[in-house]
């Protein structure tokens, strides 16, 4: 099915979802999903405004190449997406990528680093955190850092990421009574976005921010990319030759048919002599 490439507004009949928030906040549709077309700055202060509201829970994903690769299989996680109220490109290759089909978005904004800057500043707006995810050594760890560099700050609860499906109520329970102004979920994909999104009412923390392996960074136990590795778009790669292993099957897989699509994409809408540009095809159905 083709569907147009195209820059959409938040809440308008074009866009992709439930997602009603700001309408002037411009997205664009890149290979199915919708992302908002906003800059790092933007996303804080967004962030920041948001959990100030206990009115709503809203749900922040961001989005890098394996998990848009993922969506194609996993309905769950794009729908899930879609609900989520604010969806960023985490990771160059989706910033270059909607250069190359002409609808550019401003940068990338990584959830690590949008973490960071709301652990930073939160103490100074009377912040209450949750960790959700990673392992009891890992987020316990995290926990014990982020109240020394961050005393103002206050952590409202914690827990590891390893829960059976019986015990989402109970999870969700104590998330709930703590009173946790953002949730940072540290669980890897499609769960910690899937999980988020089914339980989101019921969680009532007006932020939650989906941060995959943010946790195992912020803690010590992994080690990120120098910043010029980042700058160049080869954080994947990094990754990748600390975890081979794990890892070589999941880059090359979901970055080959990133480029595949990326390249059919745009060679789809290259106009012919004689007829308009085509839209920007997003599957092969």
């Amino acid at each position: 099915m083709a569907v147009p490439s195209q820059v959409t507004q938040a809440g308008s009949p074009a866009s992709v979802g439930s997602r009603t928030e700001d309408p002037a906040r411009p997205q664009i549709s890149l290979m199915g999903c919708a992302i908002d077309a906003i800059t790092y700055d933007e996303a804080f202060q967004t962030c920041l405004a948001w959990s100030d509201d206990a009115a709503v829970s809203r749900l922040v994903v961001p989005v890098n190449v394996a998990v848009l690769m993922m969506m194609r299989r996993a309905p769950d996680l794009r729908d899930a997406a879609a609900r989520g109220d604010l969806v960023v490109a985490d990771g160059l290759p989706l910033v270059w990528a909607s250069r190359l089909v002409g609808e550019p978005l401003p940068e990338r904004i990584n959830g690590c680093d949008l973490m960071t800057r709301l652990l930073a500043e939160g103490g100074r707006h009377g912040l209450r955190v949750y960790f959700l995810g990673a392992t009891e050594e890992v987020v316990t760890r995290l926990v014990e850092i982020v109240r020394e560099q961050h005393p103002a700050l206050e952590v409202a609860g914690y827990r590891n990421g390893y829960f059976s499906e019986e015990e989402c109520p109970e999870v969700v329970r104590q998330v709930r009574e703590s009173g946790a102004d953002i949730l940072f979920v540290g669980i890897s994909s499609p769960f910690k976005e899937t999980w988020s999104s089914q339980y989101r009412e019921e969680l009532s923390v007006p932020v939650i921010l989906c941060v995959g392996g943010s946790f195992d960074v912020l803690a010590g136990f992994v080690r990120r990319a120098p910043r010029w590795v980042q700058k160049v778009g080869m954080e994947w790669f990094w990754r990748f030759g600390q975890e081979p292993r794990r890892l070589w099957k999941r880059y090359l897989v979901n970055n080959s048919l990133f480029l595949w699509l990326l390249a059919r994409t745009i060679l789809s809408r290259a106009p012919a002599s004689d007829s308009p540009a085509q839209p920007f095809v997003t599957d092969g159905e």
